[in-house]
């Protein structure tokens, strides 16, 4: 008897550690995705020209967080928000994921999306589905942080 609980331990090590593995493959392979996918919204690296209707976002500021007050100055490329190292915005906040999500212009509107964030990110107090319109002045929340597209 002993002897089937013994291999019956070790089978069921085995499982979790191959678990383990295929866990930790999907999170890199999501990681992956994400950081292929930066282009996705602006193809090719193009540039837009943005013509003088309205008025335009020119930055982006951190109302709330840690790194309130700072600003980024927007042009065309996309900006990455979360905690890698090779983001836009690097975050020092553990409620956001290492690539949460992706601010990019289309035609003349910038764009925010959740690239599959574990805690999601909220354009005002509306969970994030897809790209969604980003409005100047409309707070968007990724964690701890809060920031505004400004003129």
């Amino acid at each position: 008897m002993p002897e089937l609980v013994l291999q019956l331990t070790r089978a069921g090590f085995l499982a979790l550690l191959w678990l383990f593995v295929l866990v930790a493959l999907r999170v890199v392979r999501s990681d992956l995705y994400a950081a292929s996918g930066l282009r996705a919204l602006v193809p090719g690296g193009r540039t837009i020209t943005r013509t003088g209707r309205g008025r335009t976002a020119r930055q982006l500021l951190v109302t709330q967080g840690a790194l309130a007050g700072t600003r980024v100055s927007l042009d065309s490329r996309p900006i990455l928000i979360g905690r890698a190292d090779d983001s836009t915005l690097v975050l020092d906040d553990d409620y956001a994921s290492t690539r949460h999500a992706r601010i990019a212009m289309q035609g003349e509107e910038w764009y925010v999306e959740d690239l599959g964030s574990t805690n999601g990110t909220y354009l005002d107090r509306a969970k994030v589905t897809g790209p969604t319109r980003v409005p100047l002045g409309v707070p968007v929340r990724i964690g701890k942080t809060v920031i505004e597209l400004r003129s």
